[in-house]
């Protein structure tokens, strides 16, 4: 009899799909071959608020190869919000060229489908467009009278945090900024859209295969049952490919309204101002602890913007209000509406920002109550999130610091800034505490088992994507896990919205999601067939030998994951710590990262090599918030000033470190059967502080404004007690 083949997962092993990538046989959105295909491209905008008084379209249409100009006159009727300021969800309609109404720099007013791509594109400089403009509101101190509270999570208390400060022998008040950024995938936003008899096939980056299709079929009022999404592979897309953007309803507009498949792809100009943004955040810390060391009152007030046509806002308070013992807690969010577009997640939405708040605020109290900031974080440690007042499923926070601590060799820390020097080089050491929730969600995936020549292969189909994060190799190694069979004889197929349900890929819940949607599914294949073989479900039979005692030679079930009751009664979450090494000139203020270390918790490693790929990318863009990376807008106008990457800049390899990345093994059985968390929006959270942190134990200067430039750190003063 065959034995069955263990421990697939926990491996290393090479992506299985990156063959395919590197050789360029793996399709993207807009590389699939269509037969018949038009080009889209949309017009914008160039004023942030008014109107259309009039607009011209008569020469573009007159040039070869053009075949329609959508506008506001012309365009299909669209489902809009009854609301005047809906909160944006991944589930939202996305209306489009539907009013002459202009809401910020860069919105959508005509759309010009066309034989080529080239003859879209001159076309479109081609469409006049005249408008009444209004003064928009950009600047956000202008507009601080009409901030207002977005919804009733967006504040929290408990206690009295007024009377923990004034109990505390030491306080800190500060106010900590993070500016605009941009999302920038590698791939463009794209999509092919056929309107076919009333159903709609589109081949999109999408992030989210069934909330997109729910988008799509209720802004165009049709059946979901009629939209049918491909997103076989994804070049990236942090957060900005999770909802329906509207160049793809404008696609469809386009394929229903001539008859023809479309494809439109958003420049990357275009993606400033069309495809989301990680908002403006200005974050005030109060900070009060004893003499000990503990913390009395803790709170965190943020300001920020939405757009005045749809409300968006990150969460930045939600971290303070659960990673650390206090007795004593607030958090509010308020939102002022500007002529901007919506902003929308990105990696890590309200964790990166809040935490580079938060742990900042840390550093600053460890300093004034002149104690190691490592000791004052686990000082301050807790088993339980008084937040959500639920026990952690687990939380290994204060070994992650100790760990990190003992690997960075943060005992050779002085405190006292400014005491470490190598040459014109001052030398410093910053840390920060990491959590980012683990989410585990309602996951399906069908299992469809062949003999071949003896020899069992399986397919696996579900509607998640893969973003580059390697869902591919981990979906197929726990396959193979759950099957007994090797990785090679798996064959996986994700990216269809045909397929089976799952919640797709975003917000660090796609891992354990999928691991275990597809861990059901064998577990169903494995009791039908030993149903069908007269087998007793607790004997251990290879595949191979229930399929020929069956007598099938190919065997299909679907299997669903939720979570459990013990789940929804815990707060599970990954945790992690940052240490960093940075180098800052004294006489430029240049400076370079020259280490960090990065420990984690985040349940089982489903595979440490995909893993590690995940906190490497999530430490860089961690570094490039504080680095370089911000979005500037033109105050009088409304515009990016930043429009390419040529001047959005982002780390480069000669910015990054040496990066040494441990995971602490866990399993947290609480979180799910398999015991895995998520990982990839760890990466990224609270490594800002770390690096701002390390900055000030070298040079005695607090930055609580990123970016961090060799500008800002010249002009700074020094620190009381430096």
């Amino acid at each position: 009899m065959k034995t069955l083949e263990t421990s697939s997962i926990g491996k290393a092993i090479d992506r299985i799909d990156g063959r395919l990538k590197v050789t360029g046989m793996a399709k993207y959105a807009s590389e699939f071959p269509v037969e018949n295909v038009v080009y889209a491209q949309g017009v914008t905008s160039t004023i942030a608020k008014g109107k259309i008084t009039s607009i011209d379209v008569t020469e573009a249409e007159k040039q070869k190869g053009v075949i329609k100009v959508i506008t506001y006159k012309n365009a299909e009727k669209l489902k809009e919000s009854d609301e005047k300021r809906p909160a944006f969800t991944l589930t939202s309609v996305a209306p489009v060229l539907q009013s002459p109404e202009i809401h910020y720099y860069g919105q959508y007013v005509a759309c010009v489908v066309a034989e080529t791509f080239e003859q879209a594109q001159y076309a479109c400089r081609l469409v006049k467009v005249t408008y009444e403009e209004d003064k928009p509101d950009i600047d956000l101190d202008k507009n601080r009278s009409k901030a207002f509270k977005p919804d009733d999570q967006a504040d929290y208390s408990r206690g009295d945090v007024d009377a923990g400060m004034q109990s505390s022998d030491v306080t800190l008040e500060a106010t900590y900024t993070t500016p605009i950024e941009h999302q920038h995938p590698m791939e463009l936003h794209a999509a092919i859209v056929s309107w076919e008899n009333g159903k709609v096939k589109t081949y999109a980056s999408q992030q989210i295969l069934n909330d997109a299709k729910t988008a799509i079929a209720d802004t165009f009022m049709i059946s979901e049952d009629n939209v049918q999404i491909i997103a076989a592979y994804l070049g990236g897309g942090f957060g900005s490919k999770l909802n329906v953007h509207k160049h793809l309803i404008m696609a469809t507009m386009a394929s229903k309204m001539i008859g023809r498949p479309v494809q439109i792809t958003v420049t990357r100009q275009q993606m400033f101002t069309n495809t989301g943004m990680r908002q403006f955040d200005e974050q005030k810390m109060r900070l009060g602890a004893n003499k000990k060391g503990e913390l009395q009152a803790l709170a965190h007030h943020t300001t920020s913007h939405c757009a005045t046509d749809q409300m968006y806002y990150e969460a930045c308070g939600n971290v303070s209000k659960m990673l650390y013992k206090t007795p004593n807690n607030a958090v509010t969010h308020r939102l002022i509406p500007l002529n901007l577009q919506v902003p929308n997640s990105m990696r890590a939405p309200g964790e990166a920002t809040g935490s580079f708040a938060l742990e900042s605020a840390m550093d600053e109290m460890a300093w004034k109550l002149k104690m190691d900031p490592v000791e004052f974080r686990i000082k301050n440690d807790t088993q339980r999130d008084l937040g959500a007042d639920k026990p952690f499923s687990s939380r290994l926070l204060v070994e992650c610091l100790r760990i990190g601590a003992d690997k960075f060799g943060w005992s050779e820390r002085k405190m006292q800034p400014r005491a470490n020097q190598n040459g014109n080089w001052l030398v410093g050491y910053g840390v920060s505490a990491a959590s980012r929730r683990a989410p585990y969600r309602k996951t399906s995936a069908r299992v469809i088992a062949d003999m071949r020549n003896g020899e069992v292969y399986a397919t696996i189909q579900m509607d998640g994507t893969d973003i580059g994060t390697g869902s591919y190799t981990i979906v197929a190694q726990t396959a193979a896990e759950y099957l007994g069979i090797p990785v090679k004889n798996i064959n996986v197929e994700l990216g269809d919205s045909d397929f089976p349900v799952t919640p797709g890929s975003g917000g660090s819940w796609g891992a354990a999601s999928y691991a275990n949607g597809v861990r059901v599914a064998c577990k169903n294949l494995f009791s039908k067939l030993k149903q069908n073989a007269g087998v007793a479900e607790e004997d251990e039979v290879a595949l191979e030998d229930l399929m020929k005692s069956s007598k099938v030679t190919s065997y299909k079930v679907v299997g669903t994951a939720e979570p459990s009751e013990e789940y929804e009664n815990h707060s599970v979450f990954s945790f992690g710590a940052n240490f960093a090494e940075v180098w800052v000139d004294k006489d430029t203020g240049m400076y370079r990262i020259k280490r960090m270390v990065n420990v984690g918790s985040a349940g089982k490693i489903l595979n440490p090599k995909t893993a590690y790929s995940q906190i490497i990318g999530g430490l860089t863009m961690g570094a490039g918030m504080v680095i370089a990376e911000q979005t500037q807008v033109e105050p009088h106008h409304g515009n990016f000033i930043t429009r390419s990457l040529a001047d959005y800049h982002v780390p480069v390899n000669l910015d990054l470190a040496n990066i040494d990345v441990v995971f602490l093994p866990e399993e947290d059985k609480i979180a799910n059967e398999i015991g895995v968390k998520g990982i990839g929006e760890l990466g990224i959270t609270s490594v800002a502080a770390s690096i701002a942190n390390a900055i000030f134990n070298a040079t005695g200067k607090r930055m609580r404004d990123l970016p961090i430039t060799p500008e800002k750190l010249i002009e700074a003063s020094l620190e009381a007690g430096v």
